[in-house]
C-alpha cells in the first residue's frame, strides 16, 4: 500500500512539473513569434497589427530602390498591393530589383514599413557558388 502511495505522489508531482514547463515554454515562445504575411495580408491587417513585429513577403519593385544614409528605401509587391519599405542597415548581397524578399520589422508612423532585416527567398533549385578548395588557405 505504501509503495502504491509513493508512486501516486511521484506521478502527480511529475504531471505538475510537466504542466509548469509547458506554461513557461508557452509564455517564453509566444514573445518570440513573428508573423509572416504577404503584402496584401499585411496591409489589410495593419490596424489590428499595431506596432507588433511581423514579416512581409513580396518582390522588390524595379526602379524603386533608393539608397539612404542609414540603409535602403524600396517598394515591395505581391502583385495586388504595393508597400514602401524603409530599411535600416545594409541589404543582403543578393538584394536587387524583382528579387523575392521577406522583410522583418513593424509599421512606421506613415504608410511605410520600417524594416531592420531583409531575407532573400530562393527556390529549391538554388545552388551555392562553388568554392575552389585548391586555392583556399589552409589553417595550421
Amino acid at each position: 500500500m505504501e509503495r502504491k502511495r509513493r508512486r501516486s505522489i511521484f506521478a502527480v508531482g511529475l504531471c505538475a512539473v510537466a504542466v509548469v514547463a509547458v506554461i513557461i515554454l508557452g509564455v517564453v515562445l509566444s514573445g518570440n513569434v513573428v508573423y509572416y504575411r504577404t503584402v496584401t495580408e499585411a496591409v489589410d491587417s495593419r490596424g489590428a497589427q499595431g506596432d507588433s513585429r511581423l514579416r512581409i513577403a513580396g518582390a522588390v519593385v524595379p526602379g524603386s530602390v533608393t539608397e539612404t544614409k542609414k540603409g535602403v528605401d524600396f517598394d515591395i509587391t505581391d502583385g495586388k498591393t504595393t508597400v514602401n519599405v524603409v530599411h535600416q542597415g545594409d541589404p543582403p548581397e543578393l538584394f536587387k530589383a524583382d528579387a523575392p524578399v521577406v522583410c522583418e520589422g513593424a509599421w512606421g508612423g506613415g504608410k511605410n514599413f520600417d524594416s531592420d532585416r531583409i531575407m532573400i527567398r530562393h527556390g529549391n533549385e538554388y545552388q551555392p557558388p562553388k568554392v575552389d578548395t585548391d586555392k583556399a588557405p589552409s589553417i595550421s
